[in-house]
């Protein structure tokens, strides 16, 4: 039997497959690619250049004309940041060439502050809310914003962070909705458990005369309440974590260093590498001495440093204070005391030795008995060195008076058992910086409820040193919400990336302190992870200073690496000169990043 008389007379499908109509369309479907063009440009170019890798020279031609990479998945997973407490880690998956790929990852703090001599109950509480935010983080990836920006390219930043701005107003509604109903249910159950109020029995018209010799303890002015906290909304840190791994998704795959995508993005604004602040000795609260003010006592480097002078210039510092800080050995004076009167004094027991111990913020924690102590040492330790303060070195102290308020008695209690309320902290501050004027920077001196303190510190220290708020711009969003009316009159604000702060919130705070011309210091949090992105928002955002804590703890010693890393990869480049011919960094790197944009204009 024959086969061909079983096949049907007609088979449209392979009519229409045929080799003649295969070639048609092939020779269609790369003429509306056109690679005929791309083939006869690259072939002829390569013929004159012959470079060595011939399909690599292929390879980088084409991938220049390849789809730009899209956002494919958001993958979200707890891990721990310099302290042990659970935080967020977010990585990004792109479509690349056809293919997904993992591109980058970042981590940020979930919260501003670590709490310090707090009760085990607080603690507790603090460590679940940790555990839940981050939980409801990955719920929100997994569930709500891998498909929200499922397609975007990691260059449209803007639109990815209106997208969460939208997102977390939507969940901050619904919490907060949920916390009136619960209000209301505890209101309503707090009725029917209590009793009514017994009548209230009128006075005797006899009053009783106070006891002579009895003081009755009044607060002479009283103080404004301190705001309620702002509450932390649970999952919040998915947002700025997001926001943060698009933007290094963005320099990634266009294979530039982030500080300079965040530059290009901020539209060309000059870039000078901030001045870093670093943390050398903390008396704060915590610290076993009696003076709590100075929670972070800060090392300055001067304009004419490099970062790289300036951090080894802490680290000789650092090296001093060790020494100075030394127990003395049995018959043997410390390094801080005057051999000519411990001779003298013969047979007297030496001073106990200073408690020291090493921070979570990177320095050493040790016991002060007054104001004037942490800074004469650091004065011998400079004279020991034949560096002069205010010349060689500048200093700024973190004070946060806002853990030092005692609300009962409407004072700040600076050091245990001496209070003083807020008009006298002014005048402490004023004799601190005329008695030492090698200070430039106070952060945090007041509460930021104390308005008019601000105005009278502002008026007498504007001119002599920056009078900055941190504590009082915790919440970025809100702070933009409200033009920066919430905060207290001051020199500068000390910006966070952390919670539901996206990339384009740091882009308007930057640009709104430097329209009122203020400074920003770009600052770490307490619980700091390994991700040293922070480092490369400072520098491509402009900001004056920098404050990552101490040269110690790996989280922090990783991000002054990097300040160093970006430095030496800006001389290299013939981007960073030194002051002697007359151009700064800004100048330099403006020009880079506007030779950039012609560029990417001019392909385009």
């Amino acid at each position: 039997m024959d086969l061909r008389e079983t096949r049907p007379e007609s088979d449209p499908q392979r009519q229409r497959c045929t080799l003649t109509d295969l070639k048609h369309q092939a020779a269609e479907y790369y003429r509306s690619n056109e690679v005929p063009q791309r083939l006869e440009e690259v072939l002829n170019t390569m013929f004159y250049l012959r470079p060595p890798d011939f399909y690599g020279h292929l390879a980088n031609y084409f991938s220049k004309l390849s789809t730009p990479p899209e956002i494919c998945r958001l993958v979200g997973r707890k891990v721990l940041d310099g302290t042990g407490h659970p935080t967020l880690e977010v990585e990004v998956y792109c479509q690349v060439k056809n293919c997904e790929k993992s591109i980058c990852s970042s981590m940020i703090s979930s919260h501003a502050e670590i709490l310090e001599n707090a009760s085990p109950e607080a603690v507790d509480a603090d460590e679940k809310e940790r555990q839940e935010s981050v939980n409801t983080a990955i719920e929100w990836i997994d569930e709500s914003l891998n498909e929200l920006l499922k397609g975007l390219q990691p260059t449209d930043q803007y639109k990815v962070d209106e997208l969460l701005g939208e997102f977390f107003t939507k969940k901050a509604e619904e919490e907060e909705e949920k916390r009136r109903e619960a209000e209301k249910e505890k209101e309503k159950e707090t009725q029917e458990m209590c009793p009514p109020p017994p009548p209230v029995i009128a006075p005797s018209g006899k009053k009783k005369q106070a006891k002579l010799g009895k003081k009755i303890s009044v607060v002479e002015n009283p103080i404004p309440p301190a705001e309620p906290p702002e509450p932390v909304i649970k999952g919040s840190v998915a947002i700025g974590c997001i926001s943060l791994a698009i933007a290094k998704a963005a320099a990634t795959t266009g294979d530039m260093p982030l500080y300079l995508q965040i530059g290009l993005m901020k539209h060309n604004q000059e870039l000078p590498m901030p001045s870093p602040m670093i943390t050398l000795l903390s008396c704060g609260k915590s610290s076993p001495g009696k003076l709590n003010l100075m929670k972070e006592l800060m090392f300055i480097p001067p304009a004419w440093l490099t970062i790289k002078q300036g951090v080894e210039r802490s680290l000789d510092i650092h090296k001093q204070i060790m020494k100075l800080l030394e127990p003395v050995g049995k018959g043997q004076p410390s390094a801080s005391v005057d051999t000519k009167h411990s001779a003298r004094d013969g047979g007297k027991k030496a001073p106990p030795p200073v408690i020291k111990k090493m921070s979570h913020l990177g320095c050493i924690v040790t016991g002060s008995e007054t104001l004037e102590q942490p800074l004469t040492l650091i004065q011998m330790a400079c004279t020991n060195m034949g560096l002069e303060l205010g010349i060689d070195l500048h200093l700024g102290i973190n004070c946060a008076a806002h853990e030092l308020m005692d609300y009962n008695r409407g004072k700040y209690e600076i050091l245990s058992g001496t209070l003083k309320n807020p008009d006298e902290m002014v005048d402490m501050y004023v004799n601190l910086i005329h008695k030492f004027p090698s200070i430039i920077a106070l952060i945090d001196p007041l509460r930021k409820e104390d308005t008019q303190q601000w105005e009278n510190l502002c008026s007498n220290l504007g001119s002599k040193c920056y009078l900055i708020a941190e504590h009082a711009c915790r919440n970025m969003s809100k702070l933009l919400d409200s033009q920066k009316k919430n905060a207290p009159k001051c020199s500068g604000l000390v910006v966070k990336h952390i919670n539901e702060t996206k990339i384009s919130d740091l882009f308007e705070m930057t640009k709104l302190l430097d329209g009122v011309k203020h400074i920003a210091v770009f600052g770490s949090s307490d619980g700091e992870s390994p991700d040293d992105s922070l480092v490369d928002l400072a520098v491509g955002l402009g900001t004056r200073f920098i404050k990552l804590g101490g040269l110690s703890r790996g989280e922090r010693v990783t991000k002054y690496n990097r300040l160093l890393a970006i430095e030496e990869e800006l001389a290299k480049n013939g981007i960073l000169l030194g002051t002697q011919s007359g151009l700064h960094y800004s100048t330099l790197l403006h020009f880079t990043i506007t030779t950039i944009l012609r560029e990417n204009a001019s392909t385009s």
